[in-house]
């Protein structure tokens, strides 16, 4: 029977139906293994937190597959993975109607400052100081989306039901395909919401820094639900003492699994200090249907490798092996 570790906690009904078709181990919990302990047995890995790294891969003779659950691959070595036989997957567009709603959760949360008016309301008296709690409608403001992939196409629609104006800029597109989209510079120079919807990758790394701040209207919010590290945390911890961004709504950040107490990665981005910055644990797709969602798209995955057959949503193309 083939052996499958899970690395982090997932939906019930997934870890069930994993178990019909393998032995399931866990690397969470009370009976919680070290990938270590069972690196030399384990046929598939279902990756949800934590990373593999290419010198875990290698140490695992027996692994065929490793499951993302999610987007997102940059915690998998996938290009290790290939020249050592090893299928990567993802799961496109299986969260993506939760990340859309947080975008807006994040966005009215500042926008309406929700959470100053929790704080306040919970400290004083009831409507203590209504003047600080003014917001800012969302009708007839413009929507910026740096990146026009599944997520991004699925954030216009909503956006422009608020009876917001809608401007994008990707580089695998060009206006002929859509006209919403046009340069960054002009993107930034217009939008009165910039929201982030582009993978971590070489060219993305601090995409949004002080010099493109400096090119974004005063009192813009700017909205991150893709990966910490396409912006530099540090400028724009620094616009938001100045007043340059009006709000920033996040749900990653640079250095995760930190003490969010005292300041973390760039050393000037303390939640504490920035009452205008809203920030969520990176939980945009996590929501009780998205979880089955995706965790059901990476058990195909891993069932369809078991059985010897390409995956649906490959992130890699490996060599071929021969296993034992």
């Amino acid at each position: 029977m083939p052996l499958i570790y899970v690395t982090s906690p997932i939906h019930e009904d997934v870890l069930q139906q994993l178990s019909t078709f393998g032995e399931v181990r866990l690397g969470y919990g009370a009976n919680a293994v070290t990938y270590q302990e069972i690196q030399n047995q384990v046929d598939a890995v279902f990756l949800r937190g934590g990373h593999l790294t290419a010198e875990m891969i290698a140490a695992s003779p027996r692994l065929r597959i490793i499951a993302r659950h999610g987007a997102g691959y940059d915690n998998v070595d996938y290009k290790a993975a290939a020249k050592l036989g090893v299928w990567v997957t993802n799961t496109p567009g299986a969260n993506r109607r939760s990340v859309v709603e947080h975008v807006f959760a994040l966005l009215l949360g500042i926008s309406r400052k929700i959470q100053l008016a929790t704080d306040q309301t919970r400290s004083s008296i009831w409507a203590g100081d209504r003047l600080s709690l003014t917001g800012i409608e969302l009708e007839g403001r413009t929507l910026g989306l740096i990146g026009f992939g599944d997520i991004g196409r699925h954030v216009a629609p909503v956006a422009e039901a608020f009876g917001m104006k809608v401007l994008a800029t990707d580089p695998a597109y060009d206006s002929s395909f859509d006209k919403r989209l046009v340069d960054l510079d002009t993107l930034l120079a217009q939008a009165d919401v910039v929201s982030l919807h582009v993978p971590l990758q070489p060219g993305t790394e601090n995409l949004i820094g002080g010099a493109e701040i400096e090119k974004m209207k005063t009192g813009a919010i700017l909205i991150n639900t893709s990966r910490g590290g396409v912006i530099d945390e540090a400028a724009v911890a620094e616009a938001l003492r100045s007043g340059k961004l009006g709000g920033a709504g996040v749900d990653v950040l640079a250095a995760e699994n930190t003490d969010m107490i005292t300041p973390f990665s760039c050393n000037t981005f303390p939640i504490s200090d920035l009452p205008n910055l809203l920030v969520t644990p990176h939980v945009a797709g996590q929501t009780n249907e998205s979880l089955l969602r995706v965790g059901m798209s990476a058990v195909e995955a891993i069932s369809a490798v078991l059985r010897g057959e390409a995956p649906l949503h490959p992130v890699n193309k490996p060599v071929s092996k021969t296993f034992n």
